[in-house]
Formats: C-alpha cells, structure tokens, sequence
C-alpha cells in the first residue's frame, strides 16, 4: 500500500498496531515497541516480523548497547530491562526516581541510557520531572531536573544531547562530560506556546509538540509531532526545513535506517485523544524516502 502526499510517496511497512513507539533501525531491521500488546517486534524491509520479546510492564523506549543487547524501558513498572540471547532481564528498577510512566530512551557511545517519564498521570497535571541516567553497571542517577515530559534523545558528533520536552513545545541541549553527567541547559529548538498544564489544555495547543526523534548527518532532526499529521525536519535554532505530511494520522515517533540510512520510518496512530488505543488496533509502520541518511553515532 503506498500513498502520495505532494511530492513523497508514503509506504506502508505495518498495520493493526495498537500503539507503536520507539523505532531503531538496527541490523537491518526496524525494531519498535507495541504499547498495548505489551511486546517488542522487528521488521525486515519487506514487512516480514519477528515479536522479539514480551514485555508485561509495557514497553516503550528502545536503544542498542555497543555490544549490540537492547535495552527496553518498561513503562508501567518504571524498569529498565535488557534483552540479550532470548533472554529479558531487569538492569534497573527507577520507581523511586520517576513521577509517572517511564517513555523513550537514548542509549549513548558509552552503553548509557537516558530514560525519560511522564511525570504524572497527565490528566489532573503535567508535572516537571528528571531524566534518568543508567550506566553500564546498573547504577542509577537523575542526570537533569524540571523537564516537561521528556521524551525522545539523541547524541550529536561533538557530544551534545538533545531531549524533545513534548508538551513544552521544545527540544533541549545539554553539554555531556565524560562521566555522563549534564551541564549548560539551554533551548535547541522552540516551536512556541507555553507549557502545558494538564493534557486537555495540551491537546488545545497547535504548536509542534516533539515526541520521538532521530538526528541526521547534517545535524538537523527529524521530529514526530504528538499533537501534529505528520514529523518534521527542524536544524538548531528551530527553522523547520522539512516535513511530511500523512493523512489523517499522527507520527509519534520516527528513526532513519534502511541500506543506505535514507529511509525515514514513522510510528503513527490516530491523533491524540481520537480513539482509545488500548481497544483498537489502527496504529501503523510507514516510511518515506529522504535526501540525508541518518547520523552514524547518534
């Protein structure tokens, strides 16, 4: 199934999903969460899949390990879990860190994981919160405070991470030591209004709300809008330079893979607040073909 929007042409790689999130591309395959089917699956090109594991805590966040194990976050017990050789294991418990489900993870060159939460259950407030850093042996540390809903990171060539604050309507930068610790915060992007309160208020609100992201080689990220029809190409300073448009959905999460890293995959759904996800199964895998391939160290 393909569909044509302007000038890109859109292809189906999935359907029936409950709620995809967090895309990698990794090894040739696109790897992804489904919410509410509580597992983890993986793609080939084809649209072939495999359920690589079951998570019952319900993933969400995905990243790779240099020594390839991927590490998962697990939303509803506020875990982070690895998966290595068939095998699901806890690497650490951050329930006594997080203010509400645990989201989207980065994990760095190091084999650190940045997760990030919701802070609260979003219907009453939405509450700042921390990003929590794991290292490589499990230790667990607030690596920044007074996020709003932290969410999809990446790592630039000279070091930089970057964080998507979905419902301030920013994306973040940080200066990152050796040791992993963050320092200089300061705005990367913004795409105006101010923050959000509570959820109804956030769903009123039309400005870009970053969700999932992937960085390409020239330093601008590809953003999935949580509150927008499609995912765009912003650079530093929050000049969008590029977007894809889909047609009556929302593109909560993207990543770039493929053979030559210029195949841009969008975990989409019906927007926000539409249907109930948990009952439908109307979330989909598309992609779209770009000019710039992803970047190799993010």
């Amino acid at each position: 199934m393909t569909a044509d929007t302007g000038h890109r042409s859109i292809d189906l790689l999935a359907d029936r999903l409950h709620f995809p999130e967090g895309p990698r591309w990794h090894d040739g395959r696109l790897y992804v969460s489904d919410f509410y089917d509580r597992v983890v699956l993986a793609y080939r090109p084809d649209g072939s899949r495999t359920v690589v594991c079951e998570v019952p805590g319900q993933p969400s966040g995905l990243g790779f390990t240099p020594a390839g194990d991927l590490l998962i976050s697990s939303m509803l017990d506020h875990k982070l879990l690895r998966y290595r050789e068939g095998e699901v294991s806890e690497v650490a418990d951050l329930s006594a860190l997080v203010g509400g489900p645990c989201n989207d993870l980065h994990v760095d060159a190091a084999g650190r994981a940045y997760v990030g939460n919701f802070g609260s259950d979003m219907e009453t407030s939405i509450d700042p919160t921390v990003l929590v850093r794991v290292d490589p042996d499990g230790s667990v540390a607030v690596a920044a405070r007074d996020l709003v809903f932290p969410n999809g990171t990446v790592t630039t060539a000279d070091g930089t991470l970057l964080i998507s604050e979905t419902f301030a309507y920013r994306i973040s930068a940080f200066d990152v030591d050796a040791s992993g610790n963050l320092a200089n915060r300061r705005v990367w992007a913004s795409f105006g209004g101010e923050p959000a309160p509570d959820l109804p208020t956030a769903l009123a609100t039309e400005a870009v709300a970053p969700d999932g992201v992937c960085l390409d080689a020239e330093g601008a990220l590809w953003v999935g809008d949580a509150q927008g029809t499609g995912a765009v190409r912003v650079r530093e300073g929050g000049e969008i330079v590029d977007r894809v448009e889909l047609d009556g959905l929302t593109a909560f999460a993207v990543a770039l893979g493929g053979e030559d890293g210029r195949t841009l995959y969008l975990a989409a759904g019906p927007p926000l607040g539409q249907i109930d996800p948990a009952a439908e199964r109307r979330g989909s895998l598309l992609s779209v073909r770009v000019d710039v391939p992803g970047a190799a160290w993010a």
